[in-house]
């Protein structure tokens, strides 16, 4: 049990032996599940933890505390790792009133459609919950990143309950307690927001738009560290990161290869682009490494070169399946020079321009480059002139 602001403890848990979050993303630092008590005149439990660590969970509730029952169960957010021990709790303390957005109590009845759920207060934009000498005050956040989110400010110590805003992946054991000793925060912290938050830009804007009046010391987030210090440096990564600007000047570089001869050539690109003074190129493949990296990369870089094989007549799967979660998480302001690889009737470059047409505000400069199986000396002017088109 850590206090992290006077009357405020934390009580969460780490997953550590979680292989995939949201069965999806990998996640080989496992994951946390912030959770907090607010000890004062009335005691309020904020948020609850995953099913499969709920018994650690509520041995933290328990010694945190001290004997004293909770009169209060905040859900900021409703996703089950953050309400799936909603249960036990009022099973144990059935007299606790929980607190939440209408949608948000809507929906425990959905997700707990066979237990009782007792008493509830349904809160919004604007209200306050008094505890005593700490008072919450609420914002409503709908799709950060779910509809029913909210977030709360308590007035008296500047703490912000972010919800899953400001979140990373990784157990605190693992990566950090506080923020600002974990090296790798910006890193994992913009993997988690692009694949979970990317497509809710304009929701993230408005949110730090409504949060700008208020006095903020510490973001509590329901995954990850809890920030105390140089808060402005993650509130500019999340004002950067929700309206889709470049964060790092550079060239990303992803290639889906088959067998080898699409990779060579988008190596022999790293190379030129490096040579030509890009000032950072990164590279993917997108057949073996992790998808959500390469989606974190290729929003914090501002330009990227795609290149990748014609396959059934349309586009290898890898590259389809990147850029389609490209577009569902909201791609846009880029520019993206292609490349495509066929043996026969090339395809790629087609579907590649397709469905990059479908994003907002994406530029396909350049001419796409054709290369025939292998890379050969007479496709240098070729490449040469793509290079310079992305860095122009």
């Amino acid at each position: 049990m850590k206090e992290i602001a006077k009357g405020i403890r934390y009580i969460g848990v780490d997953h550590l032996d979680l292989d995939l979050f949201e069965s999806q993303y990998i996640v080989p630092e496992g994951m946390a599940y912030n959770s907090y008590l607010i000890v004062d005149e009335k005691v309020a439990i904020l948020d609850t933890a995953d099913a499969r660590k709920g018994e650690e969970w509520l041995k933290n509730l328990e010694e945190a505390l001290e004997g004293r029952k909770p009169d209060y169960l905040v859900i900021h957010h409703m996703e089950p790792d953050h309400s799936a021990s909603v249960a036990p709790v009022l099973e144990k303390y059935p007299d606790v009133t929980v607190v939440g957005s209408a949608m948000a109590l809507k929906f425990l009845g959905q997700f707990m459609p066979d237990k009782p759920v007792g008493k509830t207060l349904a809160i919004k934009e604007g209200d306050t919950l008094p505890l005593g000498s700490h008072t919450l005050k609420f914002f409503a956040a709908p799709m950060v990143h779910w509809p029913e989110v909210m977030v709360s400010v308590d007035t008296a110590t500047g703490v912000l309950f972010s919800a899953d805003a400001f979140g990373k992946f990784g157990a605190l054991c693992k990566t950090a307690f506080w923020a600002d000793e974990d090296p790798d925060w910006a890193c994992e912290g913009r993997r988690y927001y692009f694949n979970i938050c990317g497509k809710y830009g304009p929701q993230v804007q408005a949110l730090l738009k409504k949060l700008g009046g208020e006095s903020i010391g510490l973001i509590a987030p329901l995954h990850g560290p809890i920030i105390r210090k140089d808060l402005g440096y993650y509130l500019n990564l999340y004002n950067t990161w929700s309206s889709y600007g470049v964060e790092t000047e550079g060239v990303f570089v992803a290639y889906a290869s088959i067998h080898g001869g699409t990779a060579e050539v988008a190596e022999k690109v790293a190379e030129k682009l490096k040579a030509m003074g890009c000032p950072k190129v990164a590279t993917s493949d997108l057949t073996r490494d992790d998808r959500a990296e390469a989606v974190e990369d290729a929003f914090r870089y501002g330009k990227m070169v795609l290149a990748a094989c014609s396959y059934d007549a349309g586009l290898f799967t890898p590259a389809h399946d990147f850029l389609h979660s490209l577009q569902i998480k909201g791609y846009s302001k880029r520019k993206v020079a292609l490349i495509e690889n066929g043996s026969w009737a090339p395809s790629a470059a087609r579907v590649m321009k397709e469905m990059l047409g479908a994003m907002k505000d994406v530029e396909i400069v350049g001419e796409p480059v054709t290369i025939r199986s292998r890379y050969k000396e007479a496709d240098e002017p070729a490449l040469d002139a793509l290079c310079k088109a992305i860095l122009s």
